[in-house]
């Protein structure tokens, strides 16, 4: 029986992770962690029957606490939840899958705790890599990544040839404005940005998906997971999301991941490495695939890439200023305070306005982020 918890458990990665242990039979889930929805919480808790739940508002969790007092059942609240959750005693991985920076003190918890991680929050080592992946050697801890993306660099690794890696070409399906100019983004609404052509996200990350900051966000996550320069990956436009993503070999062999676009995938194998178990769902038919198509990515129209790019090979607490600046810009688009095209001049601005620190510690990082947010509060 392998021993889970789940941060995030409500959102989209979260609800997959628990039909992967639905499907499964074998896993037991010990910890839940969600942000505001209790009501599908509640039904997780009386489902998969966890040791305790935690619920980032005390408000929440004391209206939860109510509703599951016939159960034998925690219920924590706030980032001491939320790291309580990570560190459960009997857990044996934790999967990461809050949205934003939230993310960094509860994995650094589950790695003081010896906890494997399944990593979904790429924020976590987008702004705090320098601290993760060293942290994650010292206490002898997987880092398991649950991206699509960063599954399929991981599965075309397995032939344990990483020294000879010579580049990662790491793919996107270009989203739902592929081909667009920025003349044609300018009036572009809120629904417009949330219809993906190939996958299904959560509204912020479906976002990042369209302006291409995705992307960006996944480039300086690899740099990290895979302990390489920001020079030796390239973003590739596979609009048919087949594959998903492919390792370069120092003798110019490419070797790839290629699938339907289903993140139970990634996510079971994240659970079950090296074990690969059937997996539910459609596969490839190779008779009706008409075409595999590639293209480079626009990066004057969709210069949040190009940004992503500076920031990762900038280092220091730039990543952290670029992903606050975005997270704030995003959540006033969906707000619809702020025009699609701004999200990209929101972050631009954030990053020329902030002065780097080479090695920010976890408490300069959040101090980063919420600089980035007054910045932006004072001139949005």
């Amino acid at each position: 029986m392998k021993k889970i918890a789940v941060l995030g458990s409500t959102g989209s990665i979260g609800t997959q992770t628990l039909e992967v242990a639905r499907e499964n039979g074998d896993i037991q889930i010990t910890a839940l962690a969600a942000g505001n929805n209790i009501e599908l919480l509640e039904r997780q808790i009386r489902e998969f029957h966890p040791k305790l739940a935690a619920v980032w508002d005390e408000k929440k969790a004391a209206s939860l606490r109510k509703k599951v007092r016939d159960l034998d059942i925690k219920i924590l609240s706030g980032m001491e939840g939320l790291k309580e959750a990570a560190s459960e005693q009997e857990a044996e991985i934790v999967v990461t899958a809050v949205v934003g920076m939230i993310g960094i003190l509860p994995t650094i918890s589950a790695i003081k705790a010896g906890k494997d991680i399944a990593l979904a929050n790429k924020e976590t080592l987008v702004t705090a890599g320098h601290i993760i992946m060293p942290l994650a050697k010292q206490y002898s801890v997987s880092i398991l990544p649950v991206d699509s993306e960063h599954s399929a660099i991981f599965q075309s690794l397995q032939g344990g040839q990483e020294k000879a890696l010579h580049k990662i070409l790491l793919t996107a399906s270009g989203g739902p404005f592929r081909g667009k100019t920025r003349d044609e983004l300018v009036d572009v609404q809120v629904e417009d940005a949330l219809r993906h052509p190939n996958w299904e996200m959560g509204r912020k990350i479906t976002i990042d998906s369209s302006t291409m900051v995705n992307k960006g966000l996944e480039v300086i996550e690899a740099k990290w997971l895979f302990q390489v320069s920001i020079d030796q990956i390239e973003v590739v436009i596979q609009p048919q999301s087949i594959i998903h993503s492919m390792v370069e070999y120092e003798d110019g062999a490419i070797i790839a991941e290629l699938g339907t676009p289903d993140m139970k995938l990634p996510i079971q194998y994240a659970l079950y490495y090296p074990e690969r178990r059937y997996l539910p769902g459609e596969r490839l038919d190779f008779g009706t695939i008409a075409k595999i198509t590639f293209e480079k990515p626009d990066m004057e129209t969709f210069y949040g890439l190009r940004l992503a790019f500076e920031a990762g090979k900038r280092g220091g607490s730039l990543p952290a200023a670029f992903n606050a600046a975005n997270e704030m810009a995003v959540a006033l688009f969906l707000e619809k305070r702020i025009k699609y095209l701004q999200i990209p001049e929101i972050i631009q601005s954030c990053m020329e306005n902030h002065k780097i620190i080479e090695e920010p510690g976890v408490e300069e990082i959040l101090n980063t982020e919420q600089e980035a947010y007054e910045f932006i509060k004072n001139r949005w």
